[in-house]
């Protein structure tokens, strides 16, 4: 649940090799849906394409189940092996790559295509501005109507939400948390509810 890097925004990188242009674009995408979905926006962008090559990491850098990769037409291993292997290098996290090539009429052959497939991913990662994103972590609170604006103060301290709450005989709240700031919620919890207080962790 560290801190990683995602894309602040959406870049492009055009290159021409030997006739052929190469489209070369990263754009943030937080899962596997929002991914394909950008894919299939591009490919939507250029319809008359040649290629759309891609690949992504969906998730958190360290997240192997949420990978993906597509050569699109062109010779096995020669483009989106190429670009995953370019985005697992830079540890970028939430991240799709999308090359887009326009045939110029002269073959580039296997080792032109994985030139020009690795090196536009790798040109386009040098130029994509990013930021920190902090995991954040669900946890279920009780407590008494007393301690409600002692809690939303210290959620709003801690860049915090609330996801759900039920008022009853208590407050049952949901709440979601930067995951690195666990320790010290709960303390401050303690503090405030003189220990009457600590935060469960959502069942997953």
């Amino acid at each position: 649940m560290k801190p990683y890097l995602i894309p602040a925004e959406t870049i492009s990188f055009t290159e021409e090799i030997k006739k052929s242009q190469f489209i070369t674009y990263l754009a943030h995408t937080d899962g596997i849906e929002a991914a394909k979905d950008y894919i299939q926006s591009i490919k939507t962008q250029y319809p008359d394409a040649r290629h759309h090559c891609w690949a992504f990491v969906a998730g958190r850098p360290d997240d192997s189940q949420k990978l993906g990769f597509s050569d699109d037409g062109e010779p096995t291993g020669t483009a989106g092996k190429l670009i995953m292997a370019q985005l697992l290098g830079s540890n970028l996290g939430e991240v799709t790559c999308v090359v887009v090539r326009y045939f110029g009429g002269i073959k580039l052959g296997t080792g032109g295509l994985v030139k020009a497939y690795g090196n536009g991913a790798q040109q386009a990662l040098k130029i994509l501005p990013t930021k920190t994103k902090v995991p954040q972590k669900i946890f279920n609170l009780e407590c008494d109507y007393s301690l409600i604006n002692a809690i939303e103060q210290l959620l709003v301290q801690v860049n915090g939400t609330v996801l759900h709450s039920d008022y009853n005989e208590t407050v049952s709240l949901q709440i979601a948390i930067p995951a690195t700031l666990e320790q010290e919620v709960n303390d401050k919890l303690r503090d405030v509810s003189r220990g009457a207080l600590t935060l469960t962790p959502e069942s997953e």
